[in-house]
């Protein structure tokens, strides 16, 4: 199971972001734990400068927009 956070202060394109990765990952059946990350401390740790940001499995995929769809894609079916 892929370990998703979505790393922003909670603003409207945050909550789009975990809506997204949440809906595509039901759609496509695979398994992942989505959590939202607020704490400015945290964000800062991953060197985000803008959000919202993705971080898989502690890796940074994406930051600064809501992510597309086909990256979303990309990212739930890369092992």
């Amino acid at each position: 199971m892929k370990q998703i956070k979505v790393l922003g202060s909670g603003c409207t394109k945050c909550t789009k972001t975990a809506e997204l990765i949440d809906k595509l990952a039901q759609e496509s059946g695979v398994h992942v734990n989505v959590t939202k990350e607020t704490d400015p401390q945290v964000i800062m740790g991953y060197g985000v400068m803008s959000t919202p940001a993705v971080v898989i499995d502690e890796q940074l995929v994406h930051s600064g927009s809501i992510p597309h769809r086909d990256q979303v894609q990309t990212w739930l079916t890369q092992e």
